[in-house]
């Protein structure tokens, strides 16, 4: 019976568990995620029971990929499965908005929640999932693999093993792995080497409903102090009639420099952003807020495919968006379905 275990709990890992779980039903499945959610950057939170809902890192699933679609609307329950149907606009360093891009793509959630994804297709598995737990150490013992979390505590021995976390943290891990091979090393500097791009988020809510013709607005040009703004009122379940939430999302530029100031500070800097490119002074003065920090939010390339295949070689696969080569959700729940099967046929 073959024993497989999984560093954190993203969406890649739970569509690749997902796959296991199917193709080889004998299999043990082990999840190891330092957070207590699942599904990483695509996360949910709530204020009250439910009465609101926001998607604050990744915001939506695009409709890019024909394998994932089927995966959300046909193979798994798609109950409260919703699009945010209106546009996205653009704007420029001015602030100075456009008609945009992507009017007809579908941009998918659920009524509860982006987390939906992992939790839905964990959901369809046996896999244990140990929350709130860090690996710190990967071990190589003959041809199993073993981890060691902070505490000292042991998962394994796996025949075959799944990294998820960001590539800077897994090239972390990887540095630091108790496996004397060239694989090892070749892999953990092609992570290294993987950029990213740091977003600092804050979440705005309104007790009125902004009268606009888009769903999000994206800065095109890259010299806006904000990167990305959207509503989540336009997502059905995910706010009371009559009320916004926004979701501001500060450049790569400004998150880094202001990712450590005082978060108060943060958010009220970007409400004054939203007010001004949306252009209404209300704006600056949210009813409630919330914020997030993501140092490793975007890849900005995918790493390098040959130490990727030589890891293989040994049991142990790369699994996520950095290893698809694209900041999108589809893309990392493409990848996981691919290595899910790739892992299956090893095995």
């Amino acid at each position: 019976m073959p024993d497989i275990g999984i560093v954190g709990a993203g969406a890649g890992a739970a569509a690749a568990a997902f796959v296991l779980d199917a193709a080889v039903p004998d299999a043990t499945l082990t999840v190891v995620e330092k957070s207590g959610g699942v599904c990483g950057r695509a996360a949910t939170r709530r204020r009250g029971d439910y009465e609101y809902v926001y998607d604050y890192g990744a915001n939506y699933v695009k409709d890019d990929d024909e394998r994932v679609v089927e995966l959300l609307t046909e193979t798994l329950d798609d109950e409260g499965l919703v699009d945010a149907s209106a546009p996205i606009h653009t704007f420029d360093a001015d602030g100075s908005v456009s008609p945009g891009r992507d009017a007809d793509d579908r941009k998918w959630s659920y009524r509860r929640g982006l987390t939906q994804i992992a939790k839905r297709l964990f959901g369809e598995t046996d896999a244990t999932i140990h929350r709130r737990t860090r690996v710190e150490t990967l071990v190589r013992d003959g041809d199993a693999w073993r981890l060691v979390d902070t505490a000292g505590g042991e998962y394994g021995p796996f025949d075959a093993l799944l990294l998820n976390p960001p590539a800077p943290q897994s090239a972390e891990l990887l540095h630091d792995a108790e496996w004397d091979a060239e694989a090892r090393t070749a892999l953990a500097d092609a992570a290294e080497a993987v950029p990213y791009r740091t977003i600092w988020t804050a979440v705005l809510g309104y007790e009125f409903e902004l009268d606009v013709p888009y769903y999000g607005l994206v800065n095109v040009d890259k010299e806006h102090e904000l990167g990305w703004l959207s509503r989540e009122e336009c997502k059905p379940g995910h706010v009371p009639d009559g009320e916004s939430v926004l979701v501001a999302q500060a450049n790569h530029e400004w998150s880094v420099e202001h990712y450590d100031d005082d978060p108060a500070g943060n958010v009220a800097a970007l409400a004054d952003h939203a007010a001004d490119v949306v252009g209404d002074d209300r704006l600056r003065d949210p009813d409630w807020t919330d914020h997030q920090g993501w140092r490793y939010a975007l890849p900005g390339e995918a790493v390098a495919g040959g130490p990727v295949e030589s890891a293989e070689e040994h049991g142990l696969y790369a699994v996520g968006d950095w290893v698809a080569g694209e900041a999108r959700l589809h893309a990392a729940l493409r990848n996981g379905l691919d290595v899910g099967e790739r892992v299956a046929y090893a095995l």
